[in-house]
């Protein structure tokens, strides 16, 4: 089993220490820091190969949007996911759309915020069902939408992305990309990181729904 390699962020040091040692009890969670600000973070996610950051609401009275973008930006490779959250949908939607993978209610219990890192760290998302539905509705009505127009002739996809495209597509995990083109789990991430960059987009799905629009002659002659 893989080791997924988390940071606790949280300026209340009872909730830090105290899920810091049910974490630590899992086999498959390796806690790397426990964090009460963020300045220090940039470093450790780069330094120790973050895999997933649990950042806590209490942190702050306003989702810090900054702070998600910046962990979620390359080199970084980790996940985020925000507990003790409310069940306000402009915020849930902020959150998502700054790159979170889970987000959790204040109801939340300690095995919610183990499944949340576990699947998040097997590129899974979670929220609450009722949110779901409001980011479902969301997307129905057009009110996120990448223009075409923004995607210009330096965001073409190589061979390699190309092949991606269609596996991203039908929910696979890079993992199982990697298994199936029997190549390094590492490489295949690159491949999606360097694909977001290209698009501006936010998350993998984002970057299927650009790509959706592309002619074939936006094939680049790299791999």
């Amino acid at each position: 089993m893989c080791e997924i390699r988390v940071v606790l962020l949280a300026e209340n040091r009872l909730l830090r220490e105290a899920l810091g040692r049910i974490l630590r009890k899992r086999s498959d969670i390796v806690i790397q820091a426990e964090c009460m600000g963020s300045s220090e973070l940039p470093t450790i996610l780069v330094r120790e190969q973050i895999d997933v950051v649990v950042m806590d609401s209490s942190r702050d009275s306003a989702l810090d949007v900054r702070l998600v973008q910046q962990i979620c930006q390359p080199p970084s490779q980790a996940q985020v996911v925000l507990i003790g959250m409310g069940d306000d949908e402009s915020v849930f939607l902020s959150a998502v759309e700054a790159g979170v993978a889970g987000y959790l209610l204040n109801d939340a219990s300690a095995m919610d915020v183990i499944a949340a890192i576990r699947a998040v760290a097997r590129e899974e998302a979670v929220c609450p069902p009722r949110l779901a539905r409001r980011l479902f509705r969301h997307f129905a009505q057009g009110q996120s939408h990448t223009p075409v127009s923004n995607v210009g002739p330096d965001q073409r996809l190589t061979r390699r992305q190309l092949q991606l495209m269609p596996m991203i597509a039908q929910g696979l995990t890079n993992k199982e990309i990697a298994s199936h083109l029997n190549l390094s789990e590492q490489t295949i991430k690159n491949h999606v990181h360097r694909m977001l960059r290209k698009f501006g987009a936010e998350d993998r799905l984002q970057a299927v729904e650009i790509a959706a629009f592309r002619k074939p002659r936006g094939l680049s002659g790299t791999s």
